[in-house]
């Protein structure tokens, strides 16, 4: 029979075959097995229970060789690996053996011998044990933190290789019969857990100078620290500043940096980064990584020491966001700035006195990182000095020129290409900050001049592998696209000097004509950079000619017509989202600074129909779009020749430009909640124009330089340019009105009158609310100004309520006409019919025809003259025995008799019997005579 287990019962057979169960106590033992079994890998029995007593004793003499002897058994017994059940037992154990080192060093091999075979798979007899012991395996696998706490070198070591067993479990040597591994991931699991990761970072603090012990929990704490919670756990336990203040302890194997940035590195991609980064962000630790990397970067030259300092770099380059970082006072910024320019302008500093780079991937990969650190590091503006003293941007402007073959030696083609246009993109960042570097470097000359080479036909094959040659690959696209980028940030800056200087260069013809060309060049592949270069382009020349009439009339023709080009895109184009949309707020935007106010350039704007491109944009209904449209058209509309085009224009159904603009005004009142009824009349007369927002805000005092809600509004919404447009064009005199848009006009009209009601409302509701008591005088103006606002909306209610019953008498009338016109329709339809009913009995009833003759004959005889003058002659006007009820002469054509019945118009001759009979022939001749007769 077998014994039971920690928990268990036995079941005792009773005579009779009856079973029965019996408890026994919780002793973690392992059963009797044959001589076969145990060759088979089974437990033999061991009471672990008895073991943590007997290491417990103290009293007894021989006590420690009979301690030393059952742990001894235990690990023999325990070869293959632990059982989930008895793990906190055995940790228990553990603990005890290692308790006892300090004072009986006999135990370091008992407490080796168990760490040893923690390394082994735990075993599990049921699929549940996992989750049942769950939280004693958590806590054992935590105890191996605690025990790092034992001065003992061995002990540390092995429980630092019994964690990265963890990570490299290897199977047990026998199987065990009844018992099977428990899931490879589950030792991690339950680390985490138990939180090891914190334990094991603050065993650092333990081995200052202990190298050997250190690298094997740097590398204990490597492998842990590839885990989430385990990094939020170190994290918690500061390890990030603990093992970077270290990088440069001293270590001949090179295992302490490498393994501390692995570290480092995982902390950064694993936890919270800005908690990592303010850990890193101190005086200590960056001393630290600058020693490391100038060291790496002056005597590092294996393959695996420039991965290294690059690794550094990347650190060094994430902590330099941290605006708090101590990167000047440790002197770092400074050697970064001489790293990154030593190669573009020669310096006698002894750091990089003989140092050269190659064209290897690693010294590649080093400039780049070198180039993107100093964008992140001007951002701190005490940088900028130093930045100065590095001569950055004399050192960056080499690299903005043709490549000539013959003086690229460092680097090949396709790296120079991608250092040149890394090089630009730095400028772009820096140049703005350092404007007297860049304008005693010619740098609006260097730049005009690369772009002029950019926009030649000259050989160059363009790599275009880069980040930053994306579709520049076999032509100059990407070289001409961080051009403009550089240009367009020195214009923004709205310096004068740089302004000046580039207009007098030629900038604006240049750019006009770079423009033109990017049209005839571009394909599909590289639509997207083209319209960035245009967008660019225009955006520069706005910078230039805001504000300058003289260059808005250089600007002139040819800038006019490639603005009228880009309005004349498809407007579907504008959702492709490859960059349509930011061309054409590009293109707005110079419509405004480079045409409005220069009358020249404004009239050939309408000469060439600028206006209803406008308005065509404006139809689009994009609300992006229709603020700044809007406000263009304020502007052109002070020019008197505007309102003649605006007033011709014709939208999709014959619209005009001043329903277009009412209806965007409807739009826009629904959108911001303004209330009114369903025939778009104003409900409250008090407050007409009111939004919603404005509803849900309650008034508070402000001081007087602050505008209030009304104020705002102004410049929040549409409706003021659209009143100050229609208000150009003449209220009185507007086209293609409907009444709906009568209605709202009438709005529109007072607009200027409603918001001076709301700003004085305002006013007064500040007044009580600051408690105050104007005069009486005061008072009584404020009452009339506000009776009056409100006058003012209940008068337009009332021509709004005289309107709407127009349009409705209207709507009758108009109505009326159509059915009295239906009317005298169906009417008409009757007479057709019954003339038609008399025309069928006239001609299927002889009696009928005979009495209609006899109508007829005696109509004609009442009409004539009664009396006939003497010798007069008479001619008659019918003929006589004519059997027809129509007007008839000598000749009649009966349409309705078919032609062969007929025979022709000669049948009735005697021609007709002379011929033969074609389909049919001509009827006889008497036949005729009776029909016709004489």
């Amino acid at each position: 029979m077998w014994t039971a287990g920690a928990g268990a019962t036995a079941e005792v057979q009773e005579p009779g075959g009856k079973l029965r169960c019996s408890s026994t106590r919780h002793i973690p033992v392992v059963g009797v097995v044959t001589e076969d079994e145990e060759a088979q890998g089974a437990f033999k029995t061991m009471d672990l229970h008895r073991v943590s007593n007997l290491l417990e004793e103290t009293d007894k003499d021989d006590l420690e060789e009979k301690q030393l002897k059952s742990v001894k058994k235990l690990v023999q017994c325990y070869q293959n690996g632990f059982p989930l059940r008895d793990l906190a037992q055995i940790f228990k154990i553990l603990n005890l053996c290692a308790e006892k080192i300090e004072n009986q060093p006999h135990f370091i091999e008992s407490a080796l011998n168990i760490l040893k075979l923690c390394g082994l798979p735990f075993l599990k007899k049921k699929v549940s044990d996992e989750i049942t012991y769950a939280e004693d395996t958590a806590n054992s696998i935590a105890l191996l933190g605690e025990l790092m706490k034992i001065p003992n070198s061995e002990l540390r070591i092995q429980i630092c290789k019994c964690i990265v067993d963890f990570y490299h479990a290897e199977p047990p040597k026998k199987h065990i019969t009844g018992y099977q591994q428990a899931s490879s991931s589950y030792k991690i699991k339950m680390a985490e857990v138990g939180g090891l990761a914190k334990t094991m970072v603050q065993s650092l603090a333990l081995l200052e100078n202990q190298l050997v012990e250190k690298l094997w929990v740097l590398k204990a704490l490597q492998h842990l620290s590839t885990s989430e919670v385990n990094c939020t756990l170190m994290m918690k336990a500061q390890a990030a500043s603990g093992i970077c203040a270290h990088l440069n302890d001293p270590d001949p194997s090179g295992q302490l940096l490498f393994r501390s940035s692995e570290i480092l590195w995982n902390l950064l991609e694993k936890s919270p980064k800005e908690e990592i980064i303010q850990q890193l962000s101190n005086l200590e630790c960056l001393l630290a990584l600058k020693e490391v990397f100038k060291n790496l970067f002056m005597r590092g030259f294996s393959h695996y020491d420039r991965q290294l300092r690059n690794d550094i770099l990347v650190i060094t380059t994430i902590i330099a966001q941290n605006p708090g970082a101590p990167m000047i006072e440790c002197g770092f910024t400074k050697d970064l700035i001489l790293f990154a320019t030593f190669n573009e302008v020669k310096s006698q500093n002894p750091l990089v006195k003989g140092l050269k780079l190659s064209n290897s991937y690693e010294d590649f990969e080093l400039k780049k990182l070198l180039f993107n650190i100093i964008v992140i590091l001007c951002k701190d503006l005490p940088t900028i000095q130093l930045l100065i003293d590095g001569k950055v941007i004399l050192a960056l402007f080499t690299y903005v020129n043709k490549p000539e073959k013959h003086k690229i030696i460092e680097w090949s083609a396709a790296q120079y290409e991608e250092l040149q246009l890394h090089a630009i993109v730095t400028l772009s960042s820096v140049a703005p900050l350092l404007t007297e570097e860049y304008m005693l470097c010619q740098g609006n000359a260097q730049v005009l001049a690369f772009l002029e080479w950019c926009e030649s036909e000259d050989s160059f094959f363009s790599h275009g592998n880069s980040f930053h040659g994306t579709g520049g690959r076999g032509n100059k696209f990407a070289q001409m696209r961080y051009s403009l980028r550089l240009l367009r940030a020195m214009v923004y800056l709205e310096d004068e000097t740089i302004n000046s200087d580039l207009c007098e260069k030629g900038a604006i013809q240049q750019l006009i004509g770079v423009f033109k060309n990017t049209i005839s060049k571009a394909n599909d592949k590289e639509e997207v950079i083209v319209l960035e270069i245009q967008s660019d382009i225009l955006l520069i020349l706005s910078g230039l000619c805001e504000h300058h009439i003289p260059r808005k009339e250089i600007f002139g023709t040819e800038g006019v017509d490639i603005i009228l080009r880009v309005m004349k895109t498809d407007p579907t184009k504008l959702q492709t989202g490859l960059g349509y949309n930011v061309l054409l707020f590009s293109t707005l935007d110079s419509i405004w600074c480079c045409i409005l106010g220069c009358y020249p350039s404004e009239d050939y704007f309408l000469e060439k129909e600028g206006i209803f491109l406008l308005l065509d944009l404006l139809a689009l209904n994009q609300k992006k779009f229709c603020n700044l449209i809007l406000g263009i058209m304020v502007e052109f509309c002070d020019n008197p020749k505007t309102a003649a085009h605006v007033n011709a224009w014709r939208g999709k159904k014959d619209q005009t430009a001043a329903s277009l603009l009412i209806k965007l005004w409807r739009k826009e009142e629904k959108e911001l909640g303004v209330k009114r009824d369903k025939h778009g009349m104003i409900i409250d007369t008090k407050k007409p124009l009111f939004t919603s927002f404005q509803e849900e805000q309650k008034i508070m005092p402000l001081p007087a330089n602050c505008p209030t809600l009304a104020v705002m509004d102004v410049a929040e919404n549409i409706r003021a340019k659209i009143y100050a447009v229609l208000g150009k064009l003449d209220f009185e005199n507007l086209p293609g009105l409907s009444a709906e848009d009568f209605v709202t006009l009438c709005i529109i009209h007072r607009y200027l009158d409603f918001k001076i009601g709301e700003i004085w409302n305002e006013i007064c509701e500040e007044i009580k609310l600051e408690k105050l008591r104007p005069v009486n005088t005061d008072k009584k103006i404020l009452e009339v100004i506000t009776t009056a606002s409100e006058n003012i909306g209940k008068m337009v209610a009332s021509l709004q309520s005289e309107m709407i019953e127009s349009q409705a008498n209207q709507d009758v009338q108009n109505e009326q006409k159509v059915y009295t016109k239906i009317q005298a329709t169906h009417k008409q339809r009757e007479l057709a019919n019954k003339s038609w009913e008399n025309f069928l009995a006239r001609t299927s009833n002889a009696k009928t025809l005979k009495k209609a003759k006899r109508l007829q004959e005696k109509a004609i005889e009442s009409s004539r003259y009664g009396e006939h003058p003497p010798n007069a002659i008479f001619h008659r006007t019918d003929i006589k025995g004519l059997n027809t009820t129509v007007p008839s002469g000598l000749v009649v054509t009966v349409e309705s008799t078919p032609a062969r019945l007929l025979g022709g118009p000669l049948a009735d001759t005697d021609i007709a019997l002379k011929k033969l009979p074609i389909r049919g022939g001509a009827l006889q001749k008497q036949f005729l005579d009776y029909i016709l007769p004489s």
